[in-house]
């Protein structure tokens, strides 16, 4: 009887996630599978596409182009959402109430919005650049629009939520414990900090980082607003040569080519996490 009962559990389950399996199927794996074969078939059968996309150098710079931007990016947004995410964590709940709100507040407004507002606030005459001269920092606009520093600044803001929120959580998970029995025993706080609170947190910062690194690989929006020629991202590229010149050839090889890459990095994460937490 009981395995009867463990067996009906076992068929309810499988049944309960099929739903979410053919979600994934229609809106993941339908539309990656229906890009490689495009890539292969579009406008001849072969790997003509490929051959071609990594033959010349303006694909390949951009290809190169969307790595570096996103790393920066990844950094930036790691080193500044870090504090934050500790002050969160460590501080009362009404603080941290309040954090949390600042943290999630920009979700509440679309991206091209936050785009435009940017792309306001660092023209020439734009508020940063006004409020700089008129204290006498600068005497002249710095150019912080059609370049990589308007890219950066901008995709920084948008991924800091979604790097600090996984912080967050790691941080909340500390057993604060820890830090008090290490001062204690004659640990000064920082030391207390570096080697306890900080490996702990590392998870959590690792998190925040494939995330950031992964959503920004393909972002289109702010590159085509806010960077110039020179920045061009893979991601509106491949809207480019779909959009503007019909090119489903290279703009499928060209999607391809950084979903696998992605996947590359991706996997070699997931390998180091898990030799850390066997290690542990």
């Amino acid at each position: 009887m009981g395995q009867m009962i463990q067996t009906m559990r076992r068929n309810s389950m499988k049944i309960l996630v099929l739903p979410s399996l053919l979600l994934l199927l229609i809106f993941f794996v339908y539309p990656i599978i229906t890009v490689l074969i495009k890539s292969f078939t579009e406008p001849n059968f072969g790997i003509e596409n490929y051959v071609h996309f990594f033959q010349q150098s303006a694909y390949i710079k951009a290809l190169l182009n969307t790595f570096k931007i996103s790393l920066i990016v990844t950094v930036i947004t790691v080193l500044a959402g870090y504090p934050v995410a500790y002050v969160m964590a460590t501080s009362s709940p009404k603080v941290k109430n309040l954090m949390m709100l600042a943290v999630l507040l920009p979700f509440w407004t679309a991206l091209l919005v936050r785009t435009f507002a940017w792309m306001v606030l660092l023209q020439d005459g734009g508020v940063i650049n006004q409020s700089l001269m008129s204290l006498g920092i600068i005497n002249e606009p710095l150019s912080l629009i059609n370049n990589l520093s308007g890219v950066v600044i901008c995709m920084v803001y948008v991924m800091l939520p979604l790097v600090i929120l996984p912080m967050h959580a790691t941080m909340a998970s500390i057993d604060m414990g820890l830090l008090r029995a290490a001062k204690s025993l004659g640990a000064r706080p920082f030391t207390a900090f570096v080697r306890i609170f900080l490996p702990l947190s590392l998870p959590g910062v690792g998190t925040g980082a494939i995330i950031v690194f992964v959503m920004t690989l393909g972002y289109y929006i702010i590159p085509a607003l806010l960077g110039g020629t020179e920045q061009i991202m893979l991601g509106e590229f491949i809207a480019d040569q779909i959009q503007s010149h019909l090119n489903w050839g290279i703009g499928t090889t060209a999607g391809t080519v950084l979903v696998f890459i992605t996947m590359i990095f991706f996997v070699i994460y997931l390998k180091i996490s898990d030799a850390d937490t066997g290690k542990e």
